[in-house]
């Protein structure tokens, strides 16, 4: 065995210890635990070389040594596949997420259920408005000058917005001018992508019944906003009291900047603008580029729905020290994300 091949052994095996045991790892315990062939005086070699090359590092006293943000990296890279979960972890998935009622159910279920399987913090972003697309637009009259105008999204999106109208005085008898803008606006948007719709806004003004362009004209503001422009995407979060079950080593320092940062959404919003639904990213330690997260691993992928495979509606993660079950946590996100999108497909 080459000495690279039998390194990559030694801290890989460093790094399953070390991750199930919180305990600096020696060499006489990766001799005595590990069948890796060769002495505990090699593997010593092997450790100084490690060490030298910065995968692993001695804590302040600790004969032992532990795995460095580079080491956790070498080791994430060279995975040779992510394990896949179990029948029975696969079925729990699905009875836990089936009973989900609307979207919001099925998140907040969402960051239940990976809390619970990786025992670390969960995240999970709503699905961005911009990659939905219309499914229908309800017109609710609430008063004489006043309409609700419902947006519902493919992914289960509502946005609701009040919209104040002038009287319609030159309807045609017997015409339901809210009735008629309710199809007017279904048959010029449904189906089409929230990033597109915007731009049908004037085309309706120029094409709509002169009876209906005053109602046209006060919803197309509200429209254009809510179609073009969606508002902040949203995050969910749980599982945050997993992070102190690991004790002092997990989070050196205070766990604080790791707890703001997850509570400023748009942090962890940027760190999860990469995903797709065919990639799980790993980021580790001082690679999320945030202060609160140099402690911290983000690992994540997005969520899409069948139909279109290559475009995330979101993003989903889990966020845990970098003490952490690597392909575990990996093979969790991913079989979650696969079942988050075809739920959001089928509803």
């Amino acid at each position: 065995m080459a000495h690279e091949d039998r390194r990559l052994q030694v801290l890989r095996a460093i790094v399953q210890d070390y991750v199930s045991t919180n305990d600096p790892v020696g060499s006489k315990a990766l001799a005595a635990r590990h069948d890796l062939g060769v002495s505990p005086a090699t593997i010593r070699n092997d450790m100084a070389v490690l060490e030298e090359e910065g995968y692993i590092t001695q804590p302040h006293t600790s004969a032992g040594r532990v795995p460095t943000d580079k080491g956790y990296r070498f080791f994430v890279d060279r995975l040779s596949q992510v394990k896949p979960l179990s029948v029975a972890e696969r079925r729990a998935i699905e009875r836990f997420l089936d009973g989900a009622l609307d979207l919001d159910d099925v998140l907040s279920r969402t960051v239940r259920l990976l809390a619970q399987l990786t025992r670390n913090v969960a995240v999970i972003q709503y699905p961005t408005l911009s990659r939905s697309a219309v499914r229908h637009l309800e017109v609710v009259q609430l008063a004489a000058n006043r309409l609700l105008v419902v947006l519902i999204t493919d992914t289960g999106r509502v946005e609701q917005r009040v919209v104040e109208i002038p009287p319609v005085t030159d309807a045609p008898a017997g015409v339901d001018p809210v009735a008629e803008l309710r199809t007017l606006l279904n048959a010029a948007f449904v189906g089409a992508k929230l990033a597109e719709a915007g731009v049908k806004v004037a085309d309706l003004l120029d094409t709509a019944p002169a009876h209906l362009r005053g109602l046209v004209a006060a919803v197309s503001a509200t429209l254009v906003e809510t179609l073009a422009e969606p508002g902040e995407d949203r995050l969910l979060v749980g599982g945050t009291a997993n992070l102190t079950r690991g004790g002092a080593l997990d989070f050196p320092g205070t766990l604080r900047p790791l707890l703001e940062a997850l509570e400023e959404q748009v942090v962890v919003l940027r760190l999860m603008g990469e995903v797709d639904p065919g990639h799980v990213l790993v980021r580790i330690g001082e690679e999320n580029a945030h202060e609160g997260f140099t402690g911290a691993s983000l690992v994540s992928v997005g969520y899409g729905s069948a139909g279109s495979a290559d475009l995330a509606l979101g993003g989903l993660g889990v966020v845990g020290p970098t003490r952490m079950d690597y392909p575990g946590t990996m093979a969790a996100v991913r079989a979650v994300a696969r079942y988050v999108g075809q739920l959001l497909a089928e509803s």
